[in-house]
């Protein structure tokens, strides 16, 4: 299956910042500008940016436009613990609600980060994931195909970690993370169930199996105010 339009979007805008056209700190066209620019309208367009936004590329500010982001300071966070062991661990009862789930192409950034070919093609899923019913993050994760074939979705949307271990005998390793904080978006407010503008935490996550290989690139949004980060050092 090929990519989504608003995947392509991405992808020539990831490559136009990449050659330069856009520097650093740089204000790119209104969403108008572009969506006349790539003949598509403008809510495919604004997904188009959003995925930039939620990777890190690009960074929005109310009244002033989208621009090329910087690049935030790094942190590492011990560990690579999935969201069902981590709800029980606080004594919370997890579950997930799946919003979408769909194999396609990977968009560039996902070739990148998941060491993928060309040819690849990869789940791609929405869930809002929530602690005793309340919802705590809304998450885009994409997973090389070959990782969860003949798996199914409940197995996959449930809890990829465990169902990976009792049923493919891979174990997590370790997990490259990068956390800035945000606003939501009406969307994602929505899911949510908090307020347009409201304070979350981005966490862009690649995630390695002990033998290397990546096999998870998520993207989630947490409210601010029912979740927080631990750093060990």
């Amino acid at each position: 299956m090929g990519s989504p339009v608003y995947i392509q979007i991405h992808n020539e805008i990831k490559k136009a910042i990449e050659a330069g056209k856009w520097s650093v700190g740089d204000r790119i066209p209104s969403e108008r500008e572009l969506a006349v620019q790539f003949h598509v309208s403008r809510m495919t367009l604004r997904q188009a940016i959003q995925t930039l936004v939620e990777e890190g590329i690009l960074e929005r500010f109310v009244g002033s436009g989208t621009f090329v982001a910087n690049q935030k300071v790094q942190e590492k966070m011990s560990g690579v613990t999935g969201f069902t062991d981590l709800m029980l661990a606080q004594g919370k009862q997890p579950s997930s609600k799946t919003i979408s789930y769909h194999v396609m192409s990977p968009s560039l950034s996902e070739i990148e980060k998941l060491k993928l070919k060309d040819d690849a093609q990869v789940l791609r899923m929405e869930r809002v994931r929530y602690g005793d019913d309340v919802p705590i993050s809304f998450e885009v994760a994409t997973i090389p195909l070959e990782i969860v074939e003949g798996l199914s979705k409940q197995e996959v949307s449930e809890s990829l970690y465990r169902t990976l271990e009792t049923k493919k005998g891979v174990m997590p390793g370790h997990a490259k993370q990068m956390v800035s904080a945000s606003t939501a978006s009406e969307r994602i407010a929505e899911y949510l169930d908090i307020k347009r503008g409201d304070a979350i935490l981005r966490l862009r996550q690649i995630s390695y199996l002990q033998d290397g290989r990546p096999f998870e690139y998520v993207r989630t949004q947490y409210v601010g105010e029912r979740f927080e980060f631990v750093l060990e050092k």
